[in-house]
C-alpha cells in the first residue's frame, strides 16, 4: 500500500502525526512475522531494537493500579473533583482526548473526558438492589444528580516537573451533561425537534480535522428506554434501566448519535448523518479534496461496522453511510433513494439512519462481535476493529479485526477483511476494546471483561484476572507479542488511550472501579484509596522510560 500518511489529521491513531517520523519502510502489522526491512539501518540501530525489551506483568486480581517497569502514574482528576467553582467533574470517564492549546507547547492543552453512565449507589445514592420494584423509590433529585454526571469534561492541564494538573477555575473548563442543550445538525427534524436535552452513553470518541471533540453515544436505551418495531412498523416503547422516562419525556430517537463539541466555547451538534446506534467510537481520515472518511460500529452482539464518505469537504451532513459486508467485502449504502428495499421499509432517509440496525440486516450486512474501537495504522493505513465477544454465540474472547480498503483508498467501496489477533489464552489477552497506536506504531489495547464474569471460577475469564493494558510491539525481536503493562483495580477497566503530542505520556481512565459493590458496606475496591474509601473512576498520566523509548523508535532511522 502506498500512501501520504501526513494526510492523516492531527492525533489521528492517538498522536500528533506532527512529531512523527515516517520511517522508509512499511510493516504489515497483520504479518509481523516478516522480518523488518532494515536496509537502511545500521547495526547499531539494530541493536537499539533489541535492547527494548517489555518486562511482562503478571495477570493480577489485586485491587489496585499496577504497572510494568519502568512506567509509573499519577491522578490528574478523578470523579467530584472540582473543575471551577460551578462544575465538577463527571462519573466513569471512558474516552480521553487531548488538544495542546499551542501547537507549538505539547504540555499545555485542553483534555476532553467522557462521562459513559453512572452507578447510583455512589452518585445518587439509590441502591436498586433494596427494591422489588426500584423504580417506585426513585426521585426527581436522584435522577437529576445522574444526569449531570453523565456527559463529558473539558479541563485544562499542564505539565510541570513531570506531573499533569488541572488549571484551576481555567475559564475553558465546563462540563456538558445528559441536561445541556445541544442541535441536531440535520434538516428534518427528529421527533419534532431540531435541538434536544443533553449527552449521554458517552463511550469512545474522536477528533475532527478542524480540532473538535466527537463523543459517541454507546449504550443510549439505558436512560430513557428504546422504540420497537413489529413486522407491521407498529411501535411499543422497550423501558430502560436508569428509568429517566419517567421524570422526563424526552424521546429515545434524540440519543445514539456522534456529538460534536467546540472546545473552546462548549457548543454541541448531534450528527444525524452518521447514523444511529451505540457507537463506540468515531475515527476519521482527511481526503486530498478535505472530505472526510469516518469509521465507526455499534457495540452490541451481531451488530455492524459502518463507514461515511461526505461528499462535500469537511462536512458531516452532506454524504453517504455505509455499513459492511466483510464477507464479500464492500462497503453498502445506506441510501433510501437509490436502495430499492430500504424505500419499500422506510419513509424517508432519516426514518433510515434512525433505524440503521434494521436497514443494515435488510442489505445484508455481516453481523459481528460487538465491533468497538477503531484506529487507523499510521504505517499501512489499515483500519483495526475490536470486535469484543459475543457469548450468544460462543466468542467468549473477541478478536481483532482488519480491514485493507482497495489500493489504500479510504474512500473505496470494496475491501479485504481478516483477521488479526484472536483473543484467548494462547495470545495472552481477551475482550479487547480501545485502541491506540504510539509515535513508532506500536498498538496498545485495553480489555473489557465484564465485572460480573472476571475472578469467577466458573467463567472463561479466570486466568486473566483483573482488566489490563497491553502492547503490541512493532519491532525487535518481541515484535507482534501481546505483552501485558498494566493491570486495573478491581471491577474496573481500562478505557480511553491518548497519547501526548511528544509521545511521553499515556492518558488513561481507570472506570468502573467497585462497580460490583452491593452497598456502602460491602466494597469490592476502594482504589483510588482516599480518606472516605469509596470508589472513584479517574484519569491518570502513566510516564516512564518505558514509554520515552517505545516512542523514540520512530527516530532510529531518522
Amino acid at each position: 500500500m502506498e500512501y501520504n500518511r501526513r494526510k492523516f489529521i492531527s492525533f489521528i491513531g492517538k498522536v500528533s502525526l506532527g512529531t512523527m517520523i515516517t520511517p522508509p519502510f512499511l510493516i504489515s502489522c497483520g504479518n509481523t512475522s516478516n522480518p523488518i526491512d532494515v536496509k537502511n539501518g545500521s547495526k547499531e540501530n539494530l541493536e537499539q531494537l533489541r535492547r527494548i525489551v517489555l518486562e511482562e506483568l503478571s495477570a493480577s486480581d489485586q485491587d489496585d493500579l499496577l504497572l510494568t517497569k519502568e512506567l509509573d502514574y499519577h491522578t490528574i482528576i478523578k470523579w467530584g473533583d472540582k473543575i471551577s467553582d460551578d462544575d465538577s467533574f463527571g462519573f466513569n470517564n471512558d474516552f480521553t482526548c487531548f488538544i495542546p492549546l499551542n501547537e507549538n507547547n505539547p504540555k499545555d492543552g485542553l483534555l476532553w473526558v467522557n462521562h459513559e453512565y453512572v452507578n447510583p449507589l455512589f452518585v445518587s445514592g439509590f441502591n436498586h438492589r433494596k427494591y422489588k420494584n426500584p423504580q417506585q423509590h426513585r426521585t426527581v433529585e436522584q435522577v437529576n444528580k445522574e444526569m449531570y454526571n453523565v456527559g463529558g469534561s473539558i479541563i485544562r492541564i499542564k505539565e510541570e516537573k513531570g506531573k499533569w494538573s488541572i488549571v484551576e477555575n481555567d475559564p475553558l473548563n465546563r462540563r456538558i451533561t445528559a441536561q445541556t442543550p445541544i442541535q441536531l445538525n440535520w434538516d428534518t427534524p427528529i421527533k419534532g425537534k431540531t435541538s434536544v436535552v443533553g449527552t449521554l452513553s458517552n463511550c469512545s470518541g474522536g477528533i475532527t480535522p478542524w480540532k473538535t471533540f466527537l463523543s459517541c453515544e454507546e449504550n443510549y436505551d439505558g436512560f430513557f428506554g428504546e422504540t420497537e418495531y413489529n413486522e407491521n412498523n407498529e411501535t411499543t416503547h422497550r423501558p430502560s434501566f436508569y428509568g429517566w422516562e419517567n421524570f422526563y419525556d424526552y424521546p429515545p430517537e434524540h440519543y445514539g448519535w456522534v456529538v460534536e463539541i467546540d472546545p473552546k466555547n462548549g457548543r454541541a451538534q448531534k450528527h444525524i448523518a452518521l447514523g444511529r446506534f451505540a457507537h463506540e467510537c468515531c475515527t476519521l481520515y482527511e481526503l486530498d479534496d478535505k472530505r472526510v472518511v469516518v469509521y465507526t460500529g455499534d457495540d452490541k452482539n451481531s451488530e455492524h461496522l459502518y463507514k461515511f464518505i461526505s461528499s462535500k469537504p469537511g462536512s458531516l451532513k452532506e454524504g453517504i453511510l455505509y455499513v459492511a459486508d466483510t464477507v464479500h467485502g464492500k462497503w453498502l449504502a445506506l441510501d433510501w433513494e437509490n436502495q430499492t428495499v430500504l424505500r419499500e421499509k422506510f419513509k424517508d432517509q432519516t426514518e433510515v439512519l434512525i433505524r440503521a440496525r434494521e436497514a443494515s440486516k435488510l442489505l445484508g450486512a455481516t453481523e459481528l462481535n460487538r465491533p468497538e474501537d477503531i484506529e487507523i495504522d499510521p504505517i499501512t493505513g489499515n483500519i483495526f476493529i475490536s470486535l469484543t465477544n459475543n457469548k450468544d454465540v460462543n466468542d467468549f474472547h473477541g478478536s481483532i479485526l482488519k480491514i485493507e480498503e482497495t489500493n489504500g483508498e479510504f474512500d473505496a467501496l470494496t475491501f479485504r477483511a481478516s483477521t488479526y489477533k484472536v483473543g484467548g489464552e494462547e495470545n495472552g489477552f481477551s475482550c479487547p476494546d480501545n485502541l491506540a497506536f504510539d509515535l513508532s506504531g506500536n498498538l496498545w489495547i485495553t480489555s473489557d471483561m465484564s465485572g460480573s464474569a472476571m475472578n469467577k471460577i466458573d467463567k472463561p475469564y479466570m486466568s486473566f484476572k483483573n482488566n489490563s493494558l497491553f502492547v503490541i510491539p512493532r519491532y525487535g525481536e518481541q515484535a507482534g507479542e501481546v505483552i501485558r503493562v498494566a493491570s486495573a483495580p478491581r471491577d474496573a477497566e481500562l478505557t480511553g488511550p491518548w497519547f501526548s503530542p511528544d509521545g511521553k505520556t499515556l492518558f488513561l481512565s481507570v472506570q468502573h472501579p467497585g462497580e460490583q459493590s452491593i452497598d456502602l458496606n460491602t466494597l469490592t475496591s476502594k482504589w483510588p484509596f482516599d480518606k472516605d474509601d469509596i470508589p472513584k473512576p479517574a484519569v491518570v498520566a502513566i510516564t516512564g522510560n518505558l514509554i520515552e523509548k517505545m516512542n523514540n523508535l520512530n527516530k532510529i532511522y531518522g
